[in-house]
């Protein structure tokens, strides 16, 4: 690893991802995209989840990508400034699309890093 990340750390931050993930799916299961954005908690809810996401990735740092190639880490870590900046205008559809779309994948690598993240510091 090129980082100075303990490992313990590493997984904490990986884990984070993750069960941010999962709250996110059981926020919007069942729900069709005019449901989600509709319903202000639930689209609120799914925005401080994805903001956990964003600073779990940064805090990461190059672990991220040694452990998880296929993940467009950057992208993530923009994701809480992008929330942020954009907070009163955020496209609910853009959203939905990184529901039905993003966290797939990255719940697929992040899973699979958490079974294989290194056990030294």
């Amino acid at each position: 690893m090129t980082q100075s990340l303990h490992s313990k750390d590493g997984q904490a931050y990986f884990q984070d991802i993750l069960n941010s993930i999962c709250l996110i799916e059981e926020f919007v299961l069942g729900m069709s995209f005019r449901e989600f954005k509709d319903d202000a908690k639930t689209v609120a809810a799914v925005e401080r989840k994805l903001l956990v996401i964003s600073e779990a990735a940064i805090r990461l740092g190059d672990i991220a990508q040694e452990l998880c190639a296929d993940i467009p880490w950057r992208d993530i870590r923009g994701l809480g400034n992008w929330i942020r900046h954009q907070y009163g205008d955020i496209d609910s559809g853009r959203v939905w699309e990184m529901i039905v779309q993003d966290l797939p994948p990255l719940k697929a690598a992040v899973a699979m890093a958490l079974d294989t993240f290194p056990l030294t510091n």
